[in-house]
């Protein structure tokens, strides 16, 4: 049975151990009014903890030809290949960067079955940066679509330092599907035939599972 993605299941070792260090710091405060201080900083971590790690509902379309953005963020790269180590045949790629303000969940950007999955252990530079795509650490995951092959690439970041991915090979995921995520800063890419007619331009700012992408040639 596919193990369902929870983002306050991901959050619960960081803002539990949070909590107890504030606690023990507000005892500590009873005899060493400084230790008030550090208490402070382990509250304000703890209430970004729980920013960073939130979950809000998305509307997932009905359009049965659009491709949804697999991630939050802004797009930093729209580029055609005539091939890649990451797909079978020429290829486009819709690249996003998210930030530390973003929200980190990934999403499913089409239905699908999920064809293999293959983590690269790698750098950590500003995933910002184009090369960053084949240097940094990255989690694979190729999908088979009804309208055709596609493959959605986690790219770890400066900051971020683990990619979770709670699908297996062999298990279908539904348009907009949460099945991973990447902490504290990273970057998403999805690649698409090229016949899928991308509706995104560079900058644009995206929400992972609500804003349309790209969409299927009728």
């Amino acid at each position: 049975m596919k193990a369902k993605f929870s983002a306050f299941n991901e959050a619960f070792p960081y803002y539990g151990g949070l909590m107890v260090m504030t606690i023990v710091f507000l005892i500590v405060a009873q005899f060493y009014p400084l230790a008030y201080t550090i208490a402070v900083v382990f509250i304000i971590f703890k209430l970004y903890t729980l920013y960073f790690f939130r979950d809000p509902k998305r509307t997932i379309t009905t359009d049965a030809s659009a491709i949804v953005s697999p991630a939050d963020g802004t797009i930093v790269a729209i580029e055609d290949f005539t091939d890649s180590p990451h797909y079978e045949g020429p290829c486009k790629r819709v690249s996003i960067f998210l930030s530390i303000f973003n929200v980190h969940i990934n999403r499913s950007p089409f239905e699908g079955t999920v064809e293999s999955i293959t983590y690269k252990p790698g750098q950590f530079l500003d995933a910002r940066k184009s090369d960053t795509s084949e240097l940094n650490e990255a989690n694979t995951i190729r999908m088979t679509t009804p309208k055709g092959p596609m493959t959605v690439r986690q790219i770890s970041g400066l900051i971020a330092r683990r990619i979770i991915c709670k699908v297996e090979v062999g298990e279908t995921l539904a348009k907009g599907e949460k099945f991973g995520m990447i902490k504290f800063g990273s970057r998403t890419e999805l690649y698409l035939p090229v016949d899928a007619q991308i509706c995104v331009t560079l900058k644009d700012k995206v929400q992972g599972g609500a804003t349309i992408v790209a969409r299927f040639p009728d």
